[in-house]
């Protein structure tokens, strides 16, 4: 017998029935060791020596590991098969030879596997391999300059830029395309220009619409009807002609199916068809992986192996007829550059598995199952045949002509089953012309004249910045979600409406590093290092080598920034935004000077907070303030503020100060240096708060009535911690900001009674019931401090990274559970009889203290 090692319990789950019962297969759950986070885990001073530590949830999975390895000496790796999984291996081998739990001779074989099917699994069972080093020396670099960036970064960000919080060697980059795009959004100036279309209708009676492409002889432009006035003769020359038909052309067309998926191409349709964020679609595609429906989901490639093609082949045959079968079969080629990443593309592993006859309870995964299904069916049919045809219609005397586009399908091909998403919207050619020949007399039914204008470029959604990192270069397969999600989790872009959008604080942070770190942040340059550590994968590189050429530039780039002043960096700041900042006012008055005082200038200033404004220097004497990106009658913010209205004849205003915006009442006087003011609780934007919900915060904290059992005000408020409800000196946390404005009476009691009394916290609901134990048992998801947890008796279980209280199965849950179990229980202490007292010792003298090795971390 041997020990298999996988990541994961569902992949060990569905390894296992596979295998049989002469294999142990045990489940790693991710990565076993990490880089501490402390200062000195990667040593530049003696050869990128990098002090590796087990992570204090996975020692009890490596010894797990360690103890069937007692039973059974042969250990096989199992892990993914990219650079991740091979890393996986290697870390796991590391610590269990640090820890004697394999020796010298103990057989220790590499397995990797495209898909967990049994024909893939057995296959590779029978041709094992070693651990591949070039590609753990891959992630060792990586690792280790993302180490060196973070690590070295991100304190000078903390010292010199006040409220940011990290930079990453790729995040920061990634974070790049968002601010410019943001800055270009701000930047653009919307142009007007004019269509004119004619209603027409043909001798059979039959309508249509064209477009007017000539006036006066002349091939028109975009923009060459620029005004109304413009708009309005074109249309008065069009309606004084009498209009025919000049030329009718008809061009058969064809168009094939998209290429089968791979990570980026999957992540941008699930965006696109289903508004799934990079990391949701990752999750789903993982569970999908390993319960053995789908090949692995991190690949470059988008190649098919000839069985799978033959099989998709067949299943066109017998769902859709012959005819939707092109005569060969249709053969991708691969575009990645580094064979570790380009694996087969994303398929079904069995063909013949529609999704109407595979049984997924879950929403994401049975939506992506589909949608990876009919894509990969779809790349390969027939092509669909189209016929486009365009009518040239003009005046006798050349003076307009117009031009009416239409499209049908003759064969619809591919797109019966499947047809890819678009990012941006397109003109709807698909409709068919009435029959027409040259020379017909058309009727105008009417000429109407549209008024357009120029619109800025898209914010990037999840999908399309995917897939501009992926044309920059930037980034990989494996990278892809993480590094969308952390931008986001740092609080340097929001998304609204599956849009991302740049923050003050995203944004002053990329305009720092670009000033200061502009090599770092360029795209050739981070695409030219992702390309040596592709050469590295591929053996053709020495990691240390990338490591120190890179290392020798970059320290000496962190060691100029030592003698910077924070007052430097803001009007270096300040000054590469001007143009954002303060635009060109329509008087030709100076933009910075303070509309409010006339006598101070603005400029930039930050909050504790992280957040910036532009505000006027002479305060205090001059309070004004207005937001980054605000013009200055938005919201002038602070000072006299945007005015809400009146309640009892005092002013309520919004204004913003060093920790963010908040409320005021009435204003700054001598007799009332402090006037009635509330912070605008988190999620609540400034563009949301009117009078009423201002005078709603400044009511609080809200009596709510007085409690049934000692008549004392139970009131409702927003603390320091978020919302509450307080009775007494007991305060109880509230989930919602909202439900302390229409918390009741018995609701109040009921959270109150649920506060944790002595330490014991009062029963809570569950979040989910999921069913029963097979041992007998319900189990249920839990909201605990630190996350969703599951619970079975008296077993709590954390739920892994991968997992969501929202999607788990309560399958995963018994794995879960049962895993907690199986390790040993603590010995209760065993109480002793009181042992004399024996005479009292003199005390020893104190040694010093040792001193501390190392730096603190910063």
């Amino acid at each position: 017998m041997a020990v298999v090692v996988v990541e994961s319990p569902a992949k060990a789950k569905t390894i296992n029935k596979y295998l049989g019962s002469g294999y142990t297969v045990l489940a790693s759950y991710g990565h076993v060791r990490d880089l501490p986070p402390k200062d000195g885990s990667v040593d530049p001073e003696q050869g990128f020596e990098m002090l590796w530590e087990v992570a204090s949830d996975s020692r009890k999975h490596v010894k797990a590991i360690a103890e069937a390895l007692k039973d059974d000496p042969e250990l096989i790796l199992a892990t993914d098969p990219d650079r991740e999984g091979e890393a996986i291996s290697w870390h796991l081998t590391e610590a269990l030879a640090k820890s004697k739990a394999i020796k010298k001779d103990t057989p220790v074989k590499r397995v990797v596997f495209n898909a967990i099917t049994k024909s893939a699994v057995t296959a590779a069972m029978e041709n094992p391999r070693e651990v591949d080093m070039p590609l753990v020396h891959a992630y060792l670099a990586r690792r280790a300059l993302d180490y060196l960036v973070g690590f070295n970064l991100s304190p000078v960000l903390w010292r010199k830029l006040p409220g940011a919080k990290s930079a990453g060697r790729v995040q920061s980059v990634c974070l790049r395309l968002i601010v410019e795009r943001e800055m270009e959004i701000e930047a653009f100036r919307a142009q007007e220009y004019w269509s004119v279309t004619a209603g027409l209708t043909t001798p059979r009676g039959q309508e249509f619409s064209a477009r007017l492409t000539s006036l006066a002889g002349k091939r028109l432009d975009k923009f060459d009807i620029a005004t109304s006035e413009a708009a309005e003769i074109a249309v008065r020359a069009v309606e004084s002609r009498s209009l025919s038909v000049q030329s009718v052309e008809a061009k058969p067309a064809s168009r094939n199916p998209s290429a089968p998926f791979m990570t980026s191409t999957l992540q941008q349709e699930a965006s696109r068809k289903f508004g799934m964020g990079a990391k949701q679609c990752m999750s789903a595609a993982q569970r999908l992986y390993e319960a053995g429906h789908i090949t692995y989901m991190r690949t470059d490639g988008i190649d098919m192996a000839p069985e799978a093609v033959m099989s998709a082949r067949d299943v066109i045959k017998d769902r859709y007829g012959a005819e939707y079968v092109p005569k060969s079969p249709r053969m991708y080629k691969n575009k990645a550059k580094n064979a570790q990443e380009a694996h087969e593309c994303i398929r079904p592993t069995e063909m013949a598995t529609s999704p109407d006859r595979l049984k997924i309870t879950d929403s994401d995964q049975r939506k992506l199952y589909d949608l990876i299904w009919k894509r990969t069916i779809a790349c390969q049919m027939e092509a669909a045949r189209l016929e486009r045809t365009t009518v040239e219609i003009g005046s006798t005397d050349g003076q307009v002509g117009l031009r009416a586009t239409g499209q049908v399908v003759l064969f619809d091909g591919f797109l019966k089953v499947y047809e890819e998403g678009r990012d941006d919207v397109v003109d709807d050619e698909d409709k068919r012309l009435p029959q027409m020949a040259q020379g017909d007399a058309l009727d105008k039914r009417s000429v109407t004249p549209e008024q357009h204008f120029t619109q800025p470029p898209p914010r990037y959604t999840e999908a399309t910045l995917v897939k501009r990192m992926e044309e920059l270069g930037i980034g990989r397969p494996s990278t892809y979600a993480s590094i969308v999600t952390t931008i986001q989790d740092r609080g340097y872009v929001t998304k609204d409406k599956n849009r991302l959008i740049a923050q003050d604080k995203g944004r002053l942070v990329t305009i720092f590093l670009v000033n200061y770190f502009r090599r770092y942040l360029e795209y050739d340059f981070t695409a030219a290092l992702e390309e040596q550590l592709d050469d590295v994968s591929a053996g053709d590189r020495d990691y240390k080598d990338v490591l120190d050429r890179f290392w020798r530039d970059f320290s000496a780039a962190i060691a100029e920034t030592s003698e910077l002043r924070i007052t430097e960096v803001l009007e270096k700041i300040d000054e590469v935004l001007a143009p954002h900042l303060y635009p060109l006012r329509e008087d030709g008055s100076d933009p910075r000077s303070c509309p409010k005082c006339g006598s101070g200038r603005l400029n930039l200033k930050t909050a504790r907070s992280g957040g910036a404004f532009i505000g006027c220097n002479n305060y205090p004497e001059c309070r004004y303030t207005r937001p980054l990106a605000g013009d200055e009658g938005d919201a002038e913010l602070s000072g006299d503020g945007k005015l809400l209205g009146h309640d009892a004849g005092d002013p309520i205003s919004l204004r913003t100060g060093r920790f963010g915006p908040y409320v005021q009442r009435g204003e700054t006087t001598e007799e009332q240096p402090k006037p009635p003011r509330a912070s605008l609780p988190k999620g609540w934007s400034v563009d949301s708060i009117d009078l009423d919900r201002a005078l709603m915060l400044l009511a609080l904290p809200r009596p709510v009535g007085p409690h049934p059992e000692d008549g004392e005000m139970i009131e409702a408020g927003i603390g320091r911690y978020g919302p509450y409800v307080k009775h007494g000196r007991t305060y109880a946390n509230l989930p919602e900001v909202d439900e302390v404005f229409t918390i009741g009476m018995n609701r109040a009691v009921e959270v109150l009674a649920a506060k944790p009394t002595r330490g014991r916290a009062a029963a809570t609901e569950p979040l989910r019931m999921l069913g029963d134990h097979p041992s007998g048992g319900a189990i249920s998801v839990m909201k605990g401090r630190y996350g969703p947890y599951v619970k079975w008796d008296k077993v709590n279980a954390t739920l892994t990274k991968d997992l969501t209280a929202e999607d788990i199965t309560l399958d995963q849950a018994v794995e879960l559970v049962n895993a907690k179990a199986g390790a040993k229980p603590r010995k209760a202490a065993v109480k002793k009889p009181a042992a004399k007292k024996a005479p009292a010792k003199k005390p020893a003298a104190k040694k010093p203290a040792a001193k501390k090795a190392g730096k603190a971390a910063t």
